[in-house]
């Protein structure tokens, strides 16, 4: 069985990714009603009422790469 780290920083609640890219709250609950087909297969997933998203499904439909990147320098 493949062991998942969910204190991996390249998971995170839809609101947070959010303001990380620097987007309203609701950017991601906004983008995945309109446009379910620009996430990558398993770069988002709801669990109850809330969604979890990667970092690799944010910068898929964003074109930026991860702003806390630029950070560590």
């Amino acid at each position: 069985m493949v062991r998942i780290d969910l204190n991996d920083p390249n998971i995170m609640d839809a609101k947070e990714a959010s303001k990380i890219w620097g987007h309203a709250e609701n950017y991601v609950r906004l983008f995945i009603k309109q446009n379910p087909n620009k996430f990558p297969e398993g770069t988002i997933r709801k669990f109850g009422k809330q969604w979890v998203v990667t970092t690799e499904g944010m910068e898929a439909i964003t074109g930026v790469p991860d702003p806390r990147k630029n950070k560590d320098n």
